[in-house]
Parts: structure tokens; sequence; C-alpha cells
């Protein structure tokens, strides 16, 4: 696993003092930690699935710890206070599809056709996306003796009737790019598959570009403007 990017003592401090109104600042805490993770490696799914389950296991260790040593009166609920948890890291996840999106959009634009081999795949990990964070926060919720694994399989179950930012906002990508590449073959294909092939080597290098370039954006408020990011598409309950 990588080296730690999580503050552990500040993590643990924030379960013990966080209320139901305060979970705030825990989800933005641990969202911000994966996103920092997230931008500093190449955006494969192989390195999506490692911080994901990094900032999983670090998690219940601290909800665990500031357990054991005793939670204020008023403290929410544990289930409560990982549902934040969770939202944190779909809040950061939900940026790396974005930059999936963005990056795959720079195909389309050229002339790539995304049911070509190299860029199929592509589009397959963003399809893949809401499954992959299920099952990695699943996998470092069990990890070893947690003792955690219960509260976090509620927050799961509810999160899949509920679905999920990444889920939505990958969903409506996928469709987005499907009618642009749909109607850019009408016209013609600037490039062919040789092309696409050289060029989709370096497309994890190119979404974590564009990913770093997101976090800046948001960084930047805009004159007079506010620095919140827009709502992610709703998208339909799981049955």
């Amino acid at each position: 696993m990588a080296k730690p990017f999580l503050d552990q003592q500040a993590l643990i401090d924030q379960f013990a003092t966080a209320s139901a109104q305060q979970g705030e600042a825990l989800r933005q805490a641990v969202g911000d930690a994966t996103l920092r993770a997230l931008q500093g490696r190449e955006l494969t799914l192989r390195n999506i699935r490692q911080v994901l389950e990094t900032v999983t296991q670090a998690v219940s260790a601290a909800s665990a710890q500031a357990g054991a040593t005793g939670l204020p009166a008023g403290s929410a609920d544990p289930t409560q206070l990982l549902t934040q948890a969770f939202e944190g890291m779909d809040a950061a996840l939900l940026q790396a599809v974005e930059a999936h999106r963005r990056a795959l959009q720079q195909f389309v634009d050229a002339g790539s056709d995304l049911r070509d081999k190299p860029l199929k795949g592509a589009l397959a990990h963003l399809e893949k996306m809401e499954d992959v964070f299920f099952e990695t926060v699943a996998k470092g919720a069990h990890a070893g003796a947690q003792p955690l694994a219960g509260p976090w399989d509620q927050v799961l179950e509810a999160m899949k009737l509920k679905g999920t930012a990444t889920g939505g906002q990958a969903q409506t990508a996928m469709a987005q790019l499907m009618e642009t590449t749909r109607q850019g073959l009408r016209d013609s294909r600037a490039l062919g598959l040789r092309t696409g092939q050289a060029l989709i080597e370096g497309y994890a290098t190119l979404v974590s570009g564009v990913l770093i370039g997101l976090a800046q954006g948001m960084q930047a408020p805009p004159p007079g403007g506010s620095t919140a990011a827009p709502d992610a598409p709703a998208r339909p309950k799981r049955r």
C-alpha cells in the first residue's frame, strides 16, 4: 500500500468530537484527503482501488480508536459518521469521473471512436467506477479484524439503494460521450486506430493532469461567485 496520506490523529479527533450536525467537517476532511491521494497517482483503476481501500481502513481505525477512548455525549452514531466519510470519498471520486470524461472528450473531439479497443477499455473503466467504489470499501471494511464491519455494511447497503454521485455522473458522462462520438462519425474519422493506440498509452497520465486542473479550479473562487460544486445529476434508485 502507498504511504499514509491521512492525518490519523486529526481523523481520530474529528470522530471523537463530531456530532450529527458537525459531520460535514468529517466528510470534507475525508474527501480532501482522498482527492489529494488520487491526484498523486496515475488515475488507473488499480490506483483508485488502492486509495479507497487505504482511506476506508484509516477511517475504520480512527473511528474505532475514538470510540475506545469514549465518545462524548451528543456524538453522532458511528453509522452516521461512517456515512459522512463514505460521502467524502464519493465527492472525491466524482472529480475523478469528471476527469475521465474530459479526457475521453478530447479523444472524441479529435475524431476517435470510443468503440475502438484502446478507448473502449477506458470507457468500460468509467462504467464500472461505482461498482469498484462499493467493492473496495467493502474489502477495506472487512480487512483483518475490523470492529466496524457491521456499521460499514449498513452504510453500503443504504448507499446502494440511494445511489452514489459517482455512479450518477458516470452514467451521464457515458451517455454524452457515446452520443458525441456517434455524431462525429457521421462526418469523418480524423484518427486511425494506430494513432488512438499511441494516445491511449498516456491516457492515465492525461486524466491525472485533468484531475489536478479540476481541483485547482475549484480552489479559485470566481469573481462574486461561490466555490461550491454543482449538484451531481440525479439517478434512479437501485431496485
